[in-house]
């Protein structure tokens, strides 16, 4: 798939079927998220993969989005290790890289994913229901699995009410 088309074609799935996945395409979607740019190339990202059913229905209580929780086969919590940290804004923006490379090999891989941060309300709930060590600082949860059939579109603002500044070439 084209990057072009695989980020302009992604969207959210927050719905799945009970198709599982496999180990070795979750190691591929976290070998993508690891790609992403860092500061001073620290790759401060740490991942807890959660398949565990009750651990799934634990961590539901803690977010509006208990039901995505609960129903999707895999969840791939993201964090930032306070430990490996460069420069807070610097790992974050990172952190939100990696994410965004998971979402497109999730996609590419012809999987359904969605980017939970309300979860992140909680956050200090969930590392204790995940037994994450003290220095991970939750970024995301990421839900993920075989999309369930439905109809996802998208908009998107008109690309020319985003440009303020020093409108460049023709037609800017």
């Amino acid at each position: 798939m084209d990057t072009i088309e695989a980020i302009k074609s992604r969207r959210s799935v927050r719905e799945f079927t009970d198709d599982d996945v496999s180990d070795e395409v979750i190691e591929l979607i976290i070998d993508a998220g690891r790609w992403a740019p860092s500061g001073l190339n620290n790759q401060a990202w740490r991942f807890i993969i959660i398949r565990d059913p009750d651990i799934k229905e634990g961590i539901s209580k803690l977010t509006h989005y208990g039901r995505i929780i609960k129903n999707a086969p895999v969840l791939i919590a993201v964090f930032l290790d306070n430990d490996q940290m460069y420069d807070y804004t610097k790992d974050v923006q990172s952190i939100g890289a990696c994410i965004q490379n998971m979402l497109l090999a999730i996609h590419s891989l012809g999987l359904g994913g969605v980017w939970l941060g309300e979860i992140l309300k909680n956050k200090e709930m969930v590392n204790k229901a995940l037994g994450a060590p003290d220095s991970y600082a939750l970024m995301a949860v990421i839900a993920l699995g075989h999309p369930d059939e439905g109809n996802r579109v998208s908009e998107r603002k008109d690309i020319y009410s985003l440009v303020f500044r020093e409108r460049f070439g023709s037609g800017w």
